[in-house]
């Protein structure tokens, strides 16, 4: 019988060139542009091989249908398969150092913002996300976590080799990305010298591919809603312990709210005379959508190649716009991004490659931020006025909004702040590379070398327009008929016109050359290949505020690898970079940063034979080497002193009144020839093996020892005369840790294919050497054996019971009583100091980051769960910020406006009071005002960050061939998504992930629908 069929890739694509093959015959084809395959002559009850170099081979019996369709998953572990390495590619069965391949479809995720896809997807990479505004919700992400308590902690961002930032990874669309690499070991980042210490996460984009053009859609709406809000309590809850705030700091305070109104106010009436406002309701929506949309094209011949790729995407906030507007206050963050990349052969030897992008970020919002107005709502009295009152007979035709307050207009209202302007600001990235690859074969064999230029403009403005608020409040009332007036507070203050304010400006011009000779040749057994990379940084930024910020930023270095295998089993590596940085001295401003790397194939070896079946690959890999980090400061020419010239604060006046003046000189920074970069020494063992051929484990435990971090001097004798403190390079740190991954693949013969995956990641590092005070007695004050993101604190006892227990212990710190936090005396010298603080919780950046799912399909269908998780974290809940009552308002924000916090549930219905003075209530006494005993660092409010959330959910359909064929379709896929869904935490009162960041802007969750069609 005769069988046809296609040989797609998850993505829908068509496999050009796989093979298709009867096993155990001669029988055989490849799958045309198409990925379309025919077979004659096919036995019934037949197994069909198909296969593809990257792919996992797949059979299939033949039974009564002639069209047989296969889909291939790539294998990541695949031993002839490429891996990208620094500056080029190896085969994955000759990779030494320690590389972690993010699979591209794990990345496509229901957000516009690539990093939020990271966090438990990968093994060896520490990440969490505090904040979900859109716009400035990036995910903060480490490299087998930090071992640096100096100035630069992330790691070096490539993308088609380009150092970038991590906003411009936060952009790049996953259907763009051919690989998405993280560098971890001193192997895989010796190449990067002094910018590899903190690892490298290297990406590189699509390039066209030969055949006939293919264009694919990808088109999302989204529902998005705060995965969890602190739970508040209601207006009269909050009025009555206002008043006990009051009473039971001082007996004698006058109450802040009469009984009458306590009596009469009605939680949802909508009273304007009573008001019980709530704020969240008035400033927020229950939700907002967004939309993403990314096209692309690709194909060519046997002269051009081309990948073309254009997207948009669009987030919206979920704050309310005021009607009385003619502008809109609500975030919305818009991405446009544009992407050419051509492939020519101009001859049979050589290729040149051009690679254009743009991308655009659009944002518009409230002048403050999404986070900040979250932050103001928190902030806001809800009894004192209403968020605007409704338009009188007296104020028919006035035509601005008639905002609440009270007495003077001195209140916070969160809604007049939020509406009565908005923010405009945009970044602009383009780039355009060069790339010329020529094949030197004519002179030997395997050498090849290549030419790189790129040049990038980068731009940002910010632009503000607001009106200053019409303030009213209540002058008179009648609570029996409902009757009021209101009256102007600021009649000469307020405006009804926009003022504008032209914000800040920048521009940033990169330039990168690159040049590599590489050769790669086996002889017989034996494989070699070596490779020498030089490459030139250029940076300016034409309108710094300084004269140094305006020099050119500049790096130079020559970096090579050298490799050699022996009949696949043994392998090994040697690496180095010699980095020069402008930072540093002429006799400091070059380093040499080695690495070297042994790895044996156990499987390959003729005694493993018999246990190939069920251990199909079995590898052992080693490295050892030095990398650095040059960005341990945030000046410019460290060795240089800095002057002030001009300090004001060092002049003097002169004359007969003594009215000419003249400024005087101080000193910023001492000259210092000596100081030089961060020096890394990673170890890094590893141990891969494949089980079955379905299930493939990698495990790695890595030690790491940095040196030289640049730290201020704890103290200089006064005798020296100095202005400030130096800097030197003093500290040292060590850590290590663990990364696992597993992955599990099975394809079944009723068309159902299984996916399993995990990872786990523990880093933990520690302080080896730290320049700190002599605290004589007090031991533990010492940093050095603490993790380098510990806190120390005091150690809470509980809550004083009375002031008869106040009386009789140890002098704690200002004015405090009963129901105060009560400290433990640690060196017991009968007074709470500084001494007193110890080491207390884990670390603020968690240690563990681990993520397991599944993925199966059955026919057209698939579906897919992901978990994600981190432990070993604390964090700490802010006392002026979550207790009640208190006016923290950010005058730099909003100038001198008196706000009182929010009353949270929790303290309400846990607090110590005269009625129930209960020494473990989650919250001290209340107080009006913040109390400087309790705004100690403790463990009173210290709490576990540790959480496991499911993070993703999706179920698919692929539309049959037989349907989608007829309207020239090759492939129509629909899901629907869910993030961020389910999260299970010790913690309950907002969402763990953002930590003590939980009054901002909270993380989404987010329900999402798509297609992704191929033509």
């Amino acid at each position: 019988m005769t069988i046809k069929g296609k040989v797609l890739g998850t993505d829908g694509e068509a496999i050009i060139g796989a093979s298709v093959v009867v096993k155990g015959s001669t029988t055989g084809v490849v799958t045309d542009l198409d990925g379309n395959y025919s077979l004659t002559n096919v036995p019934k009850g037949a197994i069909l091989e198909f296969s593809f170099v990257g792919y996992v081979k797949l059979t299939k019996t033949v039974g009564s249908e002639t069209t047989i369709n296969a889909i291939l998953y790539e294998d990541s572990q695949m031993l002839e398969g490429v891996e990208v390495v620094a500056f080029g590619t190896q085969k994955k069965e000759s990779v030494i150092g320690a590389i972690s391949t993010v699979k591209v479809a794990e990345l496509k995720t229901p957000s516009s913002n690539l990093t939020n896809a990271l966090a438990g997807r990968v093994a060896g990479v520490i990440s969490y996300q505090r904040t979900g505004e859109p716009g400035v919700d990036d995910a903060s992400f480490f490299v087998r976590g930090v071992t640096t308590f100096g100035y630069k902690k992330d790691p070096l961002i490539l993308i088609d080799g380009i150092e970038l930032t991590s906003t411009d990874l936060a952009r790049l669309q996953p259907d763009d990305i051919a690989s998405f690499s993280i560098m971890k070991d001193a192997t895989a980042t010796a190449l990067y010298g002094a910018r590899g210490a903190n690892g490298v996460i290297l990406v590189k984009t699509k390039e066209g591919q030969k055949g006939k053009a293919r264009l694919s859609l990808r088109v999302e709406n989204s529902i998005s809603t705060p995965t969890q809000e602190i739970e508040l309590a209601d207006p009269v809850t909050y009025m009555r312990l206002h008043n006990e705030a009051y009473l039971t700091r001082n007996p004698l305070a006058p109450l802040m709210y009469s009984e009458e109104k306590i009596d009469n106010t009605v939680p949802g009436s909508g009273s304007v005379i009573y008001p019980a406002t709530d704020w969240r309701k008035e400033l927020l929506k229950n939700f907002t959508m967004n939309q993403r949309v990314n096209l692309n094209i690709t194909g060519g011949g046997d002269v051009a190649r081309y990948y073309v790729a254009a997207s948009y995407s669009q987030d919206n906030g979920i704050l309310e716009v005021d009607k009385n507007s003619n502008f809109n206050n609500n975030i919305k963050q818009r991405v446009y991004t544009l992407r050419s990349n051509v492939n020519i052969n101009a001859t049979k030897t050589t290729e040149l490659i051009v690679r254009l992008s743009g991308v655009f970020d659009d944002y518009n919002g409230p002048l403050y931020g999404g986070s900040a107005m979250y932050n103001l709502i928190m902030k806001s009295n809800p009894v004192l006025f209403p968020a605007k009152y409704p338009k009188d007979e007296a104020h028919a035709y006035t035509k601005h909004t008639l905002f609440g307050n009270a007495e003077n207009g001195q209140y916070l209202n969160p809604y007049a702040e939020m509406v009565r302007g908005y923010k405009e600001s945009g970044r602009s990235n383009l780039s355009a590379q060069f790339e010329i690859k020529q094949d030197l074969k004519f002179l030997t064999e395997g050498l090849s070398a290549r030419l790189l230029f790129n040049t990038s403009r980068i731009s940002n403005y910010d632009v503000s327009r607001k009106l200053n608020p019409y303030y009213y409040k209540m002058t008179n009332y009648d609570y029996l008929t409902g009757d009021y007036a209101i009256d102007i507070i600021n009649p000469d203050d307020g405006s009804e016109y926009l003022i504008y304010d032209p914000g800040g400006k920048s521009i940033t011009a990169n330039m990168y050359i690159e040049a590599a000779l590489n050769y790669n040749r086996d002889f017989g057994r034996h494989g070699v290949s070596g490779l020498l990379v030089y490459q030139l940084r250029n940076n300016l930024q034409p309108n710094a505020g300084t004269l140094q910020a305006s020099l050119p930023y500049r790096n130079v270095g020559l970096s090579g690898r050298f490799t050699y295998a022996y009949n696949n089993r043994y392998f090994a590596e040697f690496n180095f970079g010699y980095n020069g940085s402008e930072r540093f001295h002429k006799s400091k401003r070059f380093g040499f940063f080695p690495s070297a790397g042994l790895a044996w194939v156990v499987s390959n070896e003729s005694f493993w034979e018999p246990l190939k079946s069920t251990v199909s690959k079995f590898k052992l890999r080693a490295s050892y080497g030095i990398v650095g980090n040059d960005a341990i400061g945030s000046g410019r020419f460290l060795y240089l002193s800095d002057i002030n010239m001009n300090d004001s604060k060092y002049g003097a006046n002169f004359g007969y009144n003594f009215d000419y003046h003249r400024d005087g000189i101080s000193v910023k920074r001492y000259s210092d020839p000596e100081i030089t970069w961060e020096k890394s020494t990673k170890t890094n063992f590893a141990l891969e093996f494949t089980l079955f051929d379905d299930l493939n484990v990698t495990a790695e435990y890595y030690t790491e020892r940095r040196k030289s971090i640049l730290q201020e001097r704890a103290s200089i004798p006064a005798s020296m005369g100095l202005w400030v403190q130096p800097y030197a390079n003093l500290g040292e740190a060590k850590g290590h840790g663990v990364d696992l991954s597993l992955d599990y693949n099975k394809y079944f013969a009723n068309k159902s294919w299984l996916q399993l995956r995990g990872n786990f990641t523990y880093a933990t590092s520690e302080y080896m050497v730290y320049e700190d005070y002599e605290y004589p007695g007090a031991w533990w004050k010492q940093k050095v054996g603490y993790p380098t993101n510990q806190t120390w604190g005091y150690i809470a006892e509980g809550l004083f019971v009375d002031d008869n227990e106040v009386a009789n212990s140890p002098i704690q710190f200002g004015e405090y009583g009963a129901g105060d936090i009560k400290y433990r005396d640690v060196n017991k010298d009968g007074k709470i100091t500084d001494l007193d603080q110890v080491p207390i919780g884990y670390p603020k950046e968690p240690e563990i980051v681990y993520g397991f799912g599944a993925s199966y399909g059955y026919k057209n269908w698939d579906i897919s769960v992901f978990f994600q998780g981190l432990a070993r974290e604390s964090f700490w809940m802010d006392y002026n910020n979550v207790s009640p009552y208190f006016n923290t308002v950010d005058t730099k924000v909003v100038g001198n406006r008196v706000g009182h916090n929010a009353l949270a549930k929790f303290i309400a219905d846990s607090h110590w009071s005269e009625d129930n003075r209960d020494a473990y209530a989650v919250w001290p006494r209340l107080s009006p005002t913040s109390i400087e005993n309790n705004s100690k660092t403790s463990t009173w409010f210290m709490r576990d960050g540790s959480f496991l959330r499911l993070k993703q959910l999706e179920i698919g359909y692929t539309i049959p061939e037989k349907i989608t064929n007829k309207a020239g379709i090759k492939n129509l896929r629909f899901y629907v998504t869910g993030n961020n869904l389910l999260c299970f935490s010790k913690f309950k009162l907002w969402d763990p992930e953002m930590a003590g960041a939980g009054l901002g802007y909270p993380v989404q969750r987010v329900y999402n629908i798509g297609l992704n069609l191929t033509f």
